[in-house]
């Protein structure tokens, strides 16, 4: 698998990364590590979790793999920290950020992770104190590099604009924010933001959040997230017309170019200006699979055109604005 630099920094990721959202809840230890397995044997370096992945769960799950099915010095290791799921919110304070750090690294029985990312924005915390803590991670050698979640396109300069602005902090080296086919927000001013300030670019949902594999045009399968008392309302945002007509031009190309719609769609996403890696969760070892393929797959022009076309974003002032005076 290519592998690709992390934004300006020295961090080689490979160009499609492993999302563990579900691990220790809806995946369990076998399929786990059959997931694992499949990816570090295609080339993936690339691990994506998070302190609140299943309570923990999801790291600890991690951790017991690493050091037994793969060598620490063969994954990049990516964890989060931000969301409070027991108390139902965000907190992104020096204290809350630092003692979860330290809960991942137990978790995952490492001294170390190669990227720690702040969730979520909070206008709850002074930022200048969120970013201290990312500064602290760094020195303190818990983590290699820093990195921004969902963070809107002021909030990303910002950050990494303050972070730049004096020796000593720690450089933001990325930003992990939704992008897909249904959802191409972050065009308007993230995506821009990133590229002027040199941060690498993990796409989250890559798939729509799984409705772009197609499984949704003729209703809701009973394995499926959306069927799922956890994931119902985070497939359903996709479930509307608009995304429908996508879904049918992703299904179209997919059938005439011999490939699934799972390889169009992240295809599509790896390959856009900017983006240095999607984060591909699965449920299962067989669904890995299906996404592993892409690698191979390269979108002829036109049809990258099509499907840019149809799910086009209003776009105007200020993004596109141009003096006429």
């Amino acid at each position: 698998m290519e592998q690709r630099y992390l934004g300006r920094t020295g961090l080689r990721v490979s160009r499609l990364g492993l999302g563990t959202m579900t691990w220790g809840r809806d995946t369990d230890e076998h399929e786990a590590r059959d997931q694992l397995t499949a990816f570090v044997e295609a080339g993936g370096t690339l691990i994506d979790t998070s302190a609140d992945y299943a309570d923990g769960d999801s790291e600890r799950l991690l951790g017991r793999l690493i050091g037994t099915l793969v060598r620490r010095d063969e994954v990049v290791l990516a964890t989060k920290a931000g969301v409070c799921s027991h108390m139902g919110g965000v907190d992104v304070s020096r204290r809350t950020l630092l003692d979860q750090l330290d809960a991942s690294l137990d978790r995952l029985g490492v001294d170390s992770v190669d990227l720690w990312q702040v969730s979520a924005w909070s206008n709850d915390v002074p930022v200048e104190e969120t970013l201290a803590a990312m500064d602290f991670a760094v020195s303190s050698g818990r983590a290699r590099y820093v990195g921004l979640c969902n963070y809107s396109g002021w909030q990303t300069g910002f950050a990494a604009a303050y972070q730049a602005a004096w020796p000593g902090r720690a450089p933001i080296a990325s930003t992990q924010v939704e992008y897909s086919l249904v959802e191409r927000g972050i065009e308007r001013e993230v995506l821009p933001a990133a590229r002027a300030l040199g941060l690498g670019v993990l796409a989250w949902s890559p798939l729509g959040r799984g409705v772009l594999t197609g499984k949704y045009r003729t209703g809701t399968p009973a394995d499926s997230r959306a069927a799922s008392p956890h994931f119902e309302r985070f497939v359903g945002v996709h479930l509307d017309p608009a995304s429908r007509r996508i879904v049918d031009a992703v299904c179209r190309a997919a059938d005439g170019l011999g490939l699934s719609p799972i390889e169009v769609a992240l295809a599509w996403v790896r390959d856009r200006p900017g983006v240095t890696a999607p984060i591909v969760g699965a449920r299962t070892a067989a669904q890995l699979r299906g996404s592993l393929t892409v690698e191979e797959v390269e979108l002829p022009v036109e049809i990258t055109a099509a499907l840019d076309d149809v799910s086009a974003l209003p776009m105007g002032y200020p993004e596109r604005w141009e003096p006429t005076f």
